[in-house]
């Protein structure tokens, strides 16, 4: 069967070819970072054609890689899949690009002006969550042949997480620059 096994009724899943509980930290990472991009995918449904399509398919793609690495985490003996600074250093630009447009004002505003910046800003709270969840696994240690060694989260990983969630602010911003709308800032009364 390729929808299911039948063998994760007992809450443990497989990866690579040793089981896992279903909430182990590894796991628990995987499971975000697929949230994340199944909800990347839904958005995109709205905009094709659009220019957010193509970039946030590269973030996909970039994303697939991520979660390849960090189910290598449990095989340190393996090579995988690397997320190089060159995707980092895209993020950069693409939100100094932004920021250069728009010429942002400090301080946070209140989500909702129009479907596609809120939908970014969804996206930006997940991925933000994903970072935690993926910076909460890099300090925790686990046995390997009897000796505690830390979660090998690549440092890249976590800068590529954090650059994702400005990224996707950035282009909220930029999405209601283009519109002409002007987004409400929390009055804290």
């Amino acid at each position: 069967m390729l929808f299911y096994t039948g063998k994760g009724d007992k809450g443990s899943s497989v990866i690579g070819k040793k089981k896992f509980p279903k909430d182990s930290p590894v796991p628990e990472v995987l499971g975000e970072l697929d949230e994340l991009n199944s909800l990347i995918g839904l958005f995109k449904s709205t905009e094709k054609g659009k220019p957010f399509f193509l970039k946030l398919t590269k973030v996909q793609e970039t994303l697939f890689i991520i979660q390849a690495r960090i189910a290598w985490i449990l095989y340190p003996k393996f090579s995988s899949p690397q997320v190089l600074g060159e995707k980092i250093k895209e993020l950069e630009k693409e939100i100094e690009r932004a920021e250069k447009t728009i010429h942002p004002e400090r301080g946070f505003v209140i989500s909702g002006t129009n479907e596609t910046s809120s939908w970014l800003d969804y996206l930006r709270a997940v991925a933000r969550r994903v970072e935690r969840r993926a910076y909460t696994l890099s300090r925790l240690r686990q046995g390997y042949g009897g000796q505690a060694k830390k979660y090998a989260v690549p440092k890249e990983i976590l800068a590529y997480l954090n650059r994702l969630s400005s990224y996707l602010y950035a282009l909220a911003r930029l999405e209601i620059h283009k519109k002409k709308l002007k987004e409400p800032k929390p009055s804290y009364k």
